[in-house]
């Protein structure tokens, strides 16, 4: 067994380098699931899919494995090599991601996601790992957001490029280029990022179900996990069908959704990322149990303004009404995936955030654009177009759950923190 202690060799120098080269291939992993969320009207008018259909291709087709093979490949990171598993990782999501363009029915696109699924399952608990290895504690919130900005960057360029590439070219275009461009970093990542030197630790390899068994003991994991998996359920949905919502709503074309729905992902989810790292690191030091309550604020300020934009009647409203949401509802990120980890002793690390990961992201995205896409076809007959919308609406809701366990998590995390070099 190993101790990840923090990298003893390393400067802070290259540990920046460390964490910007993960930041790139977090970006791309973030890229490759969204795509499919801007393309999705008209691969619907393509291939003839229903809201369901395309709710399942967003959630279940990736999730299914995505969730269950995290924790195995977490295993073998700890074991092996985590910079090795994430450079297969990324070479295998960003071949499948490429193998979508060819896609000819609902299907072969399901089985194709199913493998960009495989692949993301082995990049980001790893990546987590590394970055506690590189990163003293007081300051690891902040770089676990910094690692974090993958997402909204991601998101938004998967909404750009996707959109810019699917208009010059066509949707199937869009994928193979932005797949490719994902092999073409796996490479140059490796060469870069190197494994860490690990210090021997006494009593050998935990297994899995013994990193399990130690988190199950501890209430704050589960109120933490299903506070995420909550806020993820809401989150996913909403990054799947928003672009559709505009469309319907304001009749934009896919370039003004694009610009529209990209500018917003930038200007609020990196501030709102990385203010939840910097405020976790601050008020953390003197209060563990800031991790959550942080997460739990920001949550609850989320529905609202959510609502308010999801329902507003001109695009300038709805734009300024969804900024600071667009901000606070992935504030948790940092906070809580560092959280996660101090549960258990640092040799436990990357098992432990894949356990994490595991239920956040089986219900969060098995069911977030499942869900929201299989309520507005059930309310089609009443509502029409409306419905896509007024299912958003009522999916916000949830923010509203994940705020509640957060706030039940902040005294049990400040007993059940491991502090660096505990048992």
């Amino acid at each position: 067994m190993t101790d990840e202690t923090r990298a003893p060799t390393s400067s802070p120098a290259y540990a920046r380098l460390v964490l910007a080269m993960l930041l790139v291939v977090y970006t791309f992993n973030w890229l490759d699931r969204q795509i499919l969320g801007i393309l999705a009207p008209v691969i619907k008018a393509d291939l003839g899919l229903s809201n369901t259909q395309l709710g399942a291709l967003g959630g279940i087709a990736f999730a299914a494995l995505y969730s269950t093979l995290a924790i195995p490949l977490a295993l073998v990171a700890d074991r092996t090599s985590r910079s090795w598993v994430i450079t297969g990782a990324l070479v295998v999501w960003s071949g499948f991601t490429a193998l979508c363009g060819f896609a000819g029915g609902f299907w072969q696109l399901f089985l194709f996601r199913l493998g960009v699924g495989v692949g993301e399952a082995g990049g980001v608990a790893p990546s987590y790992a590394l970055i506690s290895q590189y990163f003293p504690p007081e300051r690891r919130a902040r770089a676990m957001s910094i690692y974090s900005m993958g997402i909204p960057v991601g998101l938004a360029m998967g909404v750009l490029f996707g959109a810019a590439i699917a208009k010059a070219v066509d949707w199937r275009a869009a994928f193979v280029v932005i797949g490719l461009a994902g092999v073409v970093i796996a490479p140059i990542f490796r060469l870069v990022v190197k494994e860490p030197p690990r210090v021997a630790a006494p009593g050998g390899q935990a297994p899995v179900i013994a990193v399990f068994a130690t988190l199950a003991r501890k209430p704050s994991f589960w109120l933490l996990a299903f506070a995420a998996a909550a806020s993820s359920t809401a989150g996913y949905g909403l990054a799947f069908w928003v672009p559709s919502i505009l469309i319907q709503a304001y009749g934009f074309d896919l370039t003004a959704t694009s610009w529209f729905y990209g500018s917003l992902l930038l200007a609020g989810g990196t501030t709102g990322v990385y203010l939840g790292g910097v405020l976790a690191d601050r008020l953390g030091r003197a209060d563990r149990g800031a991790y959550a309550r942080v997460s739990s604020f920001a949550w609850l300020v989320t529905a609202p303004l959510f609502v308010a934009g999801l329902m507003s009647p001109s695009p300038v409203m709805a734009w300024l009404f969804l900024l600071i949401p667009n901000a606070l509802n992935i504030l948790f990120v940092g906070p809580l995936t560092t959280a996660a980890q101090h549960l258990v002793p640092p040799s436990m690390r990357a098992t432990a955030a894949a356990c994490f990961l595991f239920i956040n992201n089986l219900i969060g995205i098995g069911a977030g654009s499942w869900l929201l896409g299989g309520i507005s076809d059930v309310m089609k007959p009443r509502f029409g177009d409306e419905a896509l919308r007024y299912s958003a609406v009522a999916l916000v809701s949830l923010y509203l759950v994940a705020a509640l366990l957060a706030l039940f998590a902040v005294r049990p995390l400040r007993k059940d923190w491991v502090e660096e070099g505990g048992l």
